[in-house]
């Protein structure tokens, strides 16, 4: 770019909430467990927002967000924002507005939380807004307000995030008793006034510019979803007293909705450069720009953790000049979605280091790209030649690249990734080999994570216990888990996963081409953190990564006991990918290494191997071209895994908090036997689903809900079984729960699963009094 100086600023979306050492997640779990009062909890949410806003301003940007900061869920705020608690809730939220808002998120023991599932092709979680033609709207602004003028007077400048309204009733779904065909949408009208009050209320506060977050328009959407914006941001846009109201859209290319936001009468737009959206630059040059506007431009990667090119991006926003009155510099998204600091991760290797950048490198980036735009790139040359010595570093490096890996990569051949025998016959063979009774039970793989096993883990990577102390106390488990389920009675048995840290992460340790991350923590929902793991390089199997605790809980009952795999779609989805190579690539060496281990398996004698893929709909494309070949990659990548095995070999795989409508053949075409899903808090919706097109095959939809502490009584679990029943077959139905069951307790775990056991059991009594065809 040239050297001519440009007025610009450097903001972000949003930045991570759990703080460094994950604060927010004690504060809420520990006023949860009657540890911490609520003034503790609240004290520490507005330290934590205390300090994100002096990072980002000390850093060098020029205006912060506010608002983006949750306890929980930020579509859960938005939900209480707008006043639309559901009628199962309402007393709760009266009665003490804080108890009420997590029995939302969680729910209680008398009352199911709200539906939760990913935030668009996210790993992240949110929770589901209930709405029905009765819905009543009414403005609770107190939250947003509160943050605003905590900022103020800290002295920053703050930028109100709320989630627009358009997005969030597209987010919706019917309230229970509704008409399943009602559409949220037409409830914008009733929904305006609430955001207009909301508006005003800040205006008051003192907020000059206020953020509204529209990524559900990332997604194809039809005439009338444009229509609804354009008269939202007419209506929005009319108001006389209201802050300045800037869009912004993330995630993909706005596509159709770009020239009705440009032509909104707003102030500001925000749009993703990055990936995908980098078509958003095109798009915006055919519709002549955004004159007399202030275009925030996402050229800053906000979802992976690889350094910024740059020269690259100072291009693009140099063209970006001649489209808009005021171009800004920001991140592609909230950087909600990256780990907080690459400088605290010591142990990774000192060649990978410079090529990485977490948030706080992130917004670093976003203010050396503001400098060099403003100041010119004369004011910024010791960062770019710093920058492109990373980049051809990376590009260059021996990590990165395995011949042996590319070459076996290349010879699969097209009877590498189907079953020999079709799914009937297998069926056969597995029935005759597991000898299970109609609806058998079974858990989804893991159990309670307790304290103990956390610190055995500690205390061995410290050294205060050696090796041998260490795999005492995983067997000792692994034989404490299997007897309880024996008890219990349940029918297909897992060995409970204790020595695995997290489904990813602990295979990726094991991969070499992975890069584990000891405090990359990333918020999944509420406050449940994962540390994705970061795939570097090429990818291979040195050694047997489950086998020897998969064979010693096979010795030790003569049940079956699943061997449990995370499938390579789900490898990709929840870790930091590479972005130097087609993702299909990457899929198939995963999927390579992952075959490897199944074959190890059933040579060990293991019945049933189950290869979760709970990513496969979270990583579908927002836009429905780029899909079929998604798709194909995908489920080749999981039979390339998994299509090895003999007919007998029963293989299963799980997914959950998604919706699986959209990709109903790709779950056929992954030729499993069995499939578990997540129904419990969509009430069975999966299974109508799956039968309505026409799958054939065995269906374990999740009939206990594991994200919420309450248990459900088996009366309960009976009600959804026989739901159940109405679309999957005795002969083809399983009875397990929603998820895994790690984030649980082990009292309401025993509790749950006696309870599911005897659900089961009485279901079978039912089908055998009354057998159905």
């Amino acid at each position: 770019m040239t050297d001519t100086p440009a007025t610009s600023l450097g903001t972000v979306y949003g930045y991570p909430r759990q703080g460094p050492d994950r604060e927010l997640k004690r504060a809420v779990e520990g006023y949860w467990s009657g540890r911490v009062s609520a003034d503790e909890l609240r004290a520490t949410a507005e330290g934590l927002r205390r300090d994100n806003w002096r990072q980002l301003t000390d850093a060098g940007l020029d205006e912060v967000p506010s608002g983006d900061f949750s306890l929980y869920d930020h579509v859960l705020d938005t939900t209480v924002m707008v006043g639309a608690i559901p009628e199962r809730h309402r007393a709760a939220v009266a009665a003490n507005p804080l108890d009420g808002y997590f029995a939302m998120a969680r729910g209680t023991q008398d009352v199911a939380p709200l539906e939760m599932t990913k935030w668009f092709d996210t790993n992240y979680h949110y929770l589901v807004p209930e709405l029905g033609p009765d819905t009543v709207f009414a403005a609770d602004p107190a939250k947003p307000v509160a943050e605003l003028l905590e900022a103020l007077a800290l002295g920053h400048d703050p930028r109100p995030v709320l989630v627009g309204p358009v997005t969030y009733l597209l987010l919706a779904k019917p309230a229970p008793g509704a008409d399943p065909g009602f559409e949220p949408l037409t409830l914008l009208d009733r929904l305006l006034p609430v955001y207009a009050d909301v508006l005003a209320a800040l205006r008051a506060a003192g907020a000059e510019w206020v953020q509204l977050d529209e990524p559900a328009l990332a997604q194809d959407r039809p005439q009338a979803v444009l229509d609804a914006v354009a008269a939202a941001y007419r209506h929005l846009g009319s108001l006389s007293h209201r802050p300045k109201i800037l869009v912004a859209g993330y995630f993909d290319r706005l596509g159709e909705a770009l020239p009705v936001l440009a032509q909104a009468p707003i102030e500001g737009l925000g749009l993703d450069f990055t990936g995908p959206a980098a078509a958003n630059l095109d798009d915006l040059a055919k519709v002549g720009g955004v004159p007399g506007k202030r275009l925030v431009a996402g050229v800053v990667d906000g979802r992976n953790i690889w350094i910024n090119d740059l020269e690259k991006s100072l291009s693009t926003l140099a063209t970006l000049l001649g489209l808009a009155g005021q171009v800004d510099v920001a991140a592609s998204c909230s950087l909600l979605h990256v780990p907080l600091d690459v400088a605290v991760e010591t142990e990774i290797d000192p060649e990978i280091t410079p090529w990485l950048a977490f948030a706080r490198q992130k917004t670093a980036e976003i203010v050396t790209l503001t400098r060099g735009l403003t100041r010119g790139t004369r004011a910024i040359a010791a960062d770019l030649a710093d920058n492109r010595a990373a980049l051809e570093s990376r590009a260059t490096s021996t990590l990165t690249r395995n011949p042996a890996v590319r070459a076996r990569a290349a010879a699969v051949t097209p009877q590498d990734v189907r079953r020999a025998q079709p799914y009937a016959e297998r069926a056969r063979a597995q029935r005759a080999r597991l000898e299970l009774p109609l609806v058998p039970t079974t858990t989804i793989g893991s159990f309670p994570q307790t304290a103990e096993l956390r610190t055995a883990r500690a205390d061995l990577l410290a050294g205060r216990i050696d090796r041998d102390a260490y795999d005492e106390r995983i067997a000792a488990e692994i034989r404490e888990v299997l007897a309880f389920q024996e008890k219990a009675g349940l029918d297909v048995l897992v060995h409970g996963e204790p020595e695995r840290n997290d489904m990813v992460q602990y295979f990726a340790e094991r991969l070499d081409g992975y890069i584990a991350t000891r405090h990359g923590w990333v918020q999944s929902y509420g406050t449940r953190y994962v540390r994705p793991p970061i795939l570097a390089g090429d990818i291979s199997r040195p050694e047997p990564m489950t086998l020897r605790w998969t064979r010693y809980a096979q010795s030790q009952t003569s049940r079956p006991v699943k061997g449990m795999l995370t499938g390579p779609v789900t490898m990709l989805a929840w870790s930091f990918v590479r972005d130097d190579q087609p993702l299909g690539d990457t899929a198939r060496q995963v999927a390579l290494a992952l075959r490897d281990e199944v074959a190890d398996l059933e040579a060990a004698g293991v019945a049933v191997i189950q290869v979760d893929e709970p990513a496969l709909r979270e990583t579908l494309p927002l836009r429905a071209a780029e899909r079929p070949a998604y798709l194909s990659w995908a489920t080749e990548a999981f039979r390339l895994a998994t299509a090895g095995v003999r007919p007998e070999t029963q293989i299963h795989t799980h997914m959950c908090y998604a919706e699986f409508g959209e990709i109903l053949a790709a779950i056929e075409d992954l030729d499993a036997d069995v499939i578990s899903l997540e129904a419990a808090r969509s009430h069975m919706q999966v299974a109508h689903e799956l039968a309505e097109a026409g799958y054939p095959r065995e269906v374990g939809p999740g009939v206990y809900d594991i994200h919420s502490p309450r248990v459900p009584g088996s009366e309960e679990l009976v009600s959804l079984l026989r739901t159940g029943l109405e679309a999957i077959p005795a002969g083809r139905l399983w009875a397990n729960p929603d998820c895994g069951l790690k984030t649980r307790g082990w009292a309401e775990v025993r509790r749950s699963l006696e309870n599911l056991v005897t659900a089961a059991r009485e279901i079978r009594a039912e089908v055998a009094d009354h057998p159905r065809a």
